[in-house]
C-alpha cells in the first residue's frame, strides 16, 4: 500500500512518517513545503507547495498514493485571523487541489481537522454535534471538511485537540515544550485557566489516524485524550513531571491576552466512537513520561 502524508514536517506528520515507514507492507511518501525535517528512514520525501495546483498534480503523479493522509495546514489561529486569504488558500484551496488530484487515482482520503470547528459553548463534543466556528481558522477547516465529505471519494475526517509531543527540528513548539522550556529558563509565564481541552499525545493521534486509514473508515472521528483540563492545569503537570518551579506559572483568564483569533472556551472530545475501533489514548501523565523519555 502506498501512503502519502502531507504536512510531513509538522509534529503529527513526523509521527506518521515514523510509524508507517516502519511497516514493511507500506510504501511511505512524505511531503511538505521546503526541505525535509524528518530523521532519515525508510520513506521518500517530495517537496511541494499545496497552494499551487500544478505542484499538487505533480506530487500525486509522482507518489501514486492508495491512501492520502492530509495533515498539511495553516494552524496558527492568530495568523489565520490576520491573513485570512493566506489561511483560506492553505486550508481550503490546498485541500481542494489535493482532492481533485486524488480523484484521478480514486485514493482514500483522510483529512485532519480540529476542535476549533466548534464554538466551545457545550464541550466536550461528539462527532454528530453541530459545528459553529468562531475564528477564521475554524471556518477554513470546516469548509475543507465539507469539501472532503462531498468529494465522492472514500474519505474520513479526523478531528483532534491540543496536540503535544516531540518533533525533530520543529518549526513550531507546542504547549508542553513551551512550558518546559520557559520554566527551565526561569521565565514567569501566564497560562489561561478558563479554557478547557482534552490534550492529545502526537503518537496517539498518529496511531488513531492509521487505524482509520488502514480500515478505510468513512465519516467523522474524534481522536484526543480523555482528560479534560485547562491549559493552566496542564502547565502545572508539566512542571511537576520535569521537576521545575511551578510557582513561575500564573493562572489568568483569556481576557488577559489580546489575540486576534477567538478561542472556544470549552471543547474537548467524547471518543467512544474511536475507542470502538481500538483507539486507546495515553493519560496525560503517561504522555508526559513519553515526552520526557524522548527528550532525555
Amino acid at each position: 500500500m502506498r501512503v502519502l502524508i502531507t504536512g510531513a514536517n509538522g509534529l503529527l506528520g513526523q509521527k506518521l512518517v515514523s510509524l508507517l515507514s516502519g511497516m514493511h507492507e507500506i510504501t511511505t511518501i512524505a511531503t511538505g513545503r521546503g526541505p525535509n525535517r524528518n530523521p532519515a528512514g525508510s520513506y521518500s520525501y517530495l517537496s511541494a507547495d499545496l497552494t499551487h495546483p500544478e505542484e499538487v498534480n505533480q506530487l500525486i503523479i509522482a507518489s501514486r498514493p492508495d491512501v492520502l493522509i492530509h495533515c498539511g495546514a495553516m494552524t496558527q489561529v492568530d495568523e489565520c485571523e490576520l491573513h485570512p486569504d493566506q489561511c483560506w488558500q492553505a486550508n481550503v484551496s490546498g485541500t481542494e487541489y489535493l482532492l481533485a488530484a486524488a480523484k484521478t487515482l480514486n485514493a482514500y482520503f483522510l483529512y485532519v481537522s480540529t476542535d476549533f470547528v466548534f464554538d466551545g459553548e457545550n464541550g466536550p463534543y461528539e462527532e454528530n454535534d453541530l459545528p459553529n466556528p468562531i475564528s477564521h481558522y475554524g471556518r477554513s477547516k470546516l469548509e475543507a471538511e465539507s469539501l472532503v465529505l462531498n468529494s465522492g471519494l472514500k474519505a474520513s475526517i479526523v478531528r483532534t485537540v491540543l496536540v503535544y509531543g516531540v518533533a525533530h527540528d520543529p518549526s513550531r513548539s507546542n504547549i508542553v515544550l513551551w512550558v518546559k522550556n520557559s520554566l527551565e529558563q526561569h521565565k514567569p509565564i501566564q497560562v489561561v485557566n478558563d479554557q478547557w481541552r482534552t490534550p492529545t499525545l502526537a503518537e496517539d493521534l498518529a496511531f488513531g489516524c492509521w487505524l482509520v486509514a488502514k480500515n478505510r473508515h468513512q465519516g467523522i472521528f474524534h481522536l484526543s485524550g480523555e482528560e479534560m483540563v485547562s491549559p493552566y492545569s496542564l502547565a502545572i503537570m508539566v512542571a511537576d513531571c520535569f521537576q521545575l518551579d511551578r510557582s513561575l506559572i500564573s493562572a489568568v483568564d483569556a481576557s488577559t491576552f489580546t489575540q486576534p483569533g477567538k478561542r472556544p472556551p470549552r471543547t474537548g472530545f467524547i471518543i467512544e466512537k474511536a475507542k470502538g475501533m481500538g483507539f486507546r489514548p495515553k493519560s496525560i501523565a503517561e504522555g508526559l513520561a513519553i515526552v520526557e523519555s524522548q527528550l532525555s
